[in-house]
């Protein structure tokens, strides 16, 4: 069981959502926040998609259009009102954590990093046009998002989880071990050494 548990009771807070997934661009968090929910009954929302919904338009469209300080000022509110009202398994995306509030919104919630390496995100992610950030060079763009993120996703994180080179099976049931445990033990997990190249 590839997870690495982290530090203290308050950051595993078992309020609403029931658990919060972070993570870079490609780590999966839509794939298996999906299939956690699942697994577990309950409603499962990516951000992304209620940003799309509530500005009537794509992600990509509105980072050409309006410009990513408006995205992210955006993203912000979404995430505010996901973690205020939703009561499932929320997935963020890749830069929500550049938000000194919604860290901040964070420390209440138990948040599981899905944490993936730069070329398992670059083989993952390809040339997907649906992400704007890492049009063009992607490897390079990734490295450099990853450079910045990492210790952002750290910070937020109750737990981790390791998605490289792994079958998602493996990785839904981790999560699942995770989200299933009390909220005085969810940092009680089984520690593996923290030796992948992000």
């Amino acid at each position: 069981m590839m997870v690495q548990g982290k530090s203290p009771d308050e950051a595993a807070n078992a309020a609403r959502p029931s658990l919060v997934l972070v993570g870079a661009p490609g780590a999966g968090k839509s794939t298996v926040g999906r299939r956690v929910a699942e697994q577990l009954g309950v409603p499962f929302v990516d951000t992304d998609l209620l940003i799309e919904a509530s500005s009537a338009m794509s992600v990509s469209d509105i980072f050409v259009t309006l410009g990513e300080p408006e995205f992210r000022r955006r993203e912000e509110e979404a995430v505010a009102e996901a973690l205020r009202t939703q009561r499932g398994v929320v997935a963020l995306g890749g830069g929500a954590v550049l938000s000194a509030a919604t860290r901040s919104r964070l420390a209440q919630h138990r948040v599981v990093w899905l944490r993936v390496s730069m070329a398992e995100a670059a083989t993952r992610v390809g040339m997907n046009t649906a992400r704007p950030l890492l049009l063009g060079n992607v490897r390079t763009k990734l490295s450099s998002l990853l450079d910045e993120r990492t210790p952002l996703y750290d910070e937020v994180s109750s737990a981790v989880v390791d998605t490289s080179d792994r079958k998602l099976r493996e990785v839904i049931s981790d999560v699942l071990a995770l989200a299933t445990a009390p909220a005085d033990r969810a940092e009680e997990t089984q520690a593996v050494e923290d030796a992948v190249d992000v």
